[in-house]
């Protein structure tokens, strides 16, 4: 077992490290931004849009997985950055498979919202 904080203080110390996380992603990604941002919209529309406590769900699942995939996306880009600046395939390949998960993000945020709009104005 590794040896360092148990306990409530574990928690609070984790807490302090995610809300930094929070701050460095919202300063310093830009990509995190928009999609923030994205969110801040679509939340509340899916208030309006979601005609059950069930769609609502399903409407905000992916503005979560999308915010979630960002974050990992830019901290898999911060880590091959810091390895080193010279290019090498594995390091672009890395950056590229994890953009592709953010790529996959917005499709799944798309067809959600979408089948959730034509379910409610089409059908």
């Amino acid at each position: 077992m590794k040896p360092g904080l148990t306990g409530i203080n574990r928690i609070i110390k984790a807490t302090g490290n995610s809300f930094r996380g929070f701050r460095d992603a919202f300063r310093y990604e830009a990509a995190f931004r928009q999609e923030l941002g994205l969110t801040v919209i679509l939340l509340p529309a899916s208030v309006w849009l979601a005609r059950s406590m069930i769609e609502w769900l399903l409407l905000i699942t992916p503005l979560f997985v999308l915010i979630i995939v960002e974050l990992l996306n830019s901290a898999v880009e911060n880590t091959v950055d810091r390895i080193g600046a010279e290019q090498h395939t594995l390091s672009g390949r890395a950056k590229d498979i994890a953009s592709t998960a953010v790529m996959f993000a917005l499709i799944f945020l798309a067809v959600v919202w979408l089948s959730v709009a034509w379910s409610r104005f089409y059908v």
